[in-house]
């Protein structure tokens, strides 16, 4: 698997995407596409419509009265707009019953349109019509530098795919961030996990997600630490701003929580991450409790681009909010990126 798979599934169902339409769904329904779990299998589980799959299956197709045998497709609404660096089409059980070929195009039509207005959109291949082999996972490299919130999934000419993932760069529309204050911890916002010593048993990325982690599994989680030392992580924020409330949730983590935490924040624009000097305190190490949401209001913080975070010695952390004011700094560079990649 290529390295674009590191970068958030801007798709994923746990992030608010959602699959708009498809052609059809005779065997298996369309939504599977985008579950967050690994596609599953029980081997002789009939239903009324035949061996059940754990993803999208459409009906075998005919040549109509013109001999057009035509194809079938779904368009999903990405959950995290944002710039497309790879998908990979999964077929996962699907051996008999696959797609030989399958493409991914993708557009960006502003607020909330209906399918019927995404039928008139236009439209970029960034998968060309490509080979697919049963019961596997095929990355694909997408080169087009441009901000999309929609893909549409094509198989020729119809079959069984088990999952679409869609892995990129959260963009962020800065008129929903500029001049008022939010989460610059975000994913959804575009902020993410650029290092952390350690995810045994899930990423840090999780974090940051939207909404309320449901399990343990839903948040970042390390190995038991046997060795001196503790457990961090570093967030590039949205963009640059003063944080001045931080949350630090533990809920699920009953008995693998941190003992404690700490924050502390750089400027990178002017500063190495690596340089231990430059980095400010912004929460000192600070006890937390179990399965708890922590607030803390962070009084004259500087302004920071990067936050890390402190576990002693390891554990999980379910969500970390960094609630703030972007800088007329921070609103720029959101606008600029906004702007190079419409």
């Amino acid at each position: 698997m290529t390295d674009f798979t590191s970068l958030p599934d801007l798709a994923v169902r746990s992030f608010g995407g959602s699959v708009l339409a498809a052609s059809d769904e005779s065997f298996e329904e369309k939504e599977n596409l985008i579950n967050p779990w690994k596609p599953q299998f029980k081997p002789e589980t009939f239903g009324a419509k035949g061996q059940e799959y754990d993803g999208w299956e459409t009906a075998r197709r005919r040549p109509d009265e013109n001999g057009e045998l035509g194809h079938d497709w779904a368009i999903v609404r990405l959950g995290l707009p944002g710039m497309i660096h790879g998908i990979v089409i999964d077929t996962a059980w699907f051996k008999g019953n696959f797609p030989p070929y399958a493409s991914v195009e993708a557009c960006a039509v502003p607020g909330y349109p209906s399918v019927a207005e995404l039928a008139g959109a236009d439209w970029t291949e960034i998968v060309p019509q490509s080979p697919l082999k049963g019961d596997a996972e095929h990355p694909f490299e997408v080169a087009v530098e441009r901000r999309f919130t929609h893909v549409r999934l094509n198989m020729f000419p119809d079959g069984g795919i088990a999952r679409l993932r869609v892995h990129g760069e959260v963009v962020p529309d800065p008129a929903l961030l500029t001049g008022l204050t939010v989460d610059l911890a975000a994913l959804e916002n575009g902020a993410r996990v650029t290092g952390c010593s350690n995810m045994f048993y899930s990423r840090p990325d999780n974090m940051l997600a939207p909404g309320l982690a449901r399990n343990q599994a839903e948040g970042w989680e390390t190995a038991r630490r046997r060795e001196p030392g503790n457990e961090w992580a570093i967030v590039e924020l949205a963009a640059p701003g003063v944080v001045k409330l931080a949350e630090i949730d533990t809920t699920n983590l009953k008995f693998n929580a941190p003992a404690a935490a700490s924050l502390s924040g750089i400027d990178a624009r002017s500063a190495s991450l690596d340089d231990e000097a430059a980095w400010s305190a912004l929460l000192e190490r600070t006890r937390l409790q179990p399965d708890c949401r922590h607030r803390f209001r962070l009084d004259d913080s500087p302004e920071v681009t990067h936050v890390r975070v402190d576990i002693y010695p390891c554990g999980g952390i379910a969500r970390l909010r960094l609630l703030g004011d972007l800088t007329p700094a921070g609103e720029q560079a959101l606008t600029a990126r906004w702007q190079e990649l419409a």
